[in-house]
């Protein structure tokens, strides 16, 4: 077995907490988790989502996204709105989340211009295609189980 501080998931656990540190305390300033703040960034992209795509694109367990999305409606950040399925609810970013969102999304992206800066944006830019392809053959792994 590998030292404690080689091991890929213990390595990745590092890494993330390290590099969601000054956007948490930027988050923290609006009263926002990260988690919330992955909702409101989807939801700001594009399109009403609903729970299942939102779960997939913000990489949240349902239960929490349910925590979440009752958290950010009552807070008038996003609403609820029907869709073509009438079986089905989505949610979209209300005006009060996109301010939300632009008060956050230019501190977010000179955070991330410093890391890269710092890590090199070459490097980075490898790290995201490493992390991706990882990814896919972990999801693999999974499904061969």
């Amino acid at each position: 077995m590998r030292e404690l501080d080689r091991a890929l998931p213990i390595a990745l656990l590092h890494a993330r907490e390290a590099t969601l540190k000054p956007f948490r305390q930027q988050l923290d300033k609006l009263g926002l988790t990260v988690q919330q703040w992955r909702v409101i960034r989807v939801l700001a992209e594009g399109r009403p989502k609903n729970a299942s795509e939102l779960a997939e694109l913000c990489v949240l367990m349902p239960p929490s996204l349910s925590r979440i999305l009752k958290a950010l409606t009552e807070r008038g950040l996003i609403e609820r709105v029907d869709d073509a399925d009438a079986r089905r609810r989505k949610v979209q970013i209300t005006e009060a989340g996109m301010e939300a969102y632009h008060s956050h999304a230019g501190r977010a992206a000179e955070i991330y211009k410093r890391l890269e800066e710092g890590f090199g944006e070459d490097k980075m830019e490898l790290l995201l295609d490493l992390l991706s392809e990882l990814r896919e053959v972990a999801r693999k792994e999974a499904e061969d189980e």
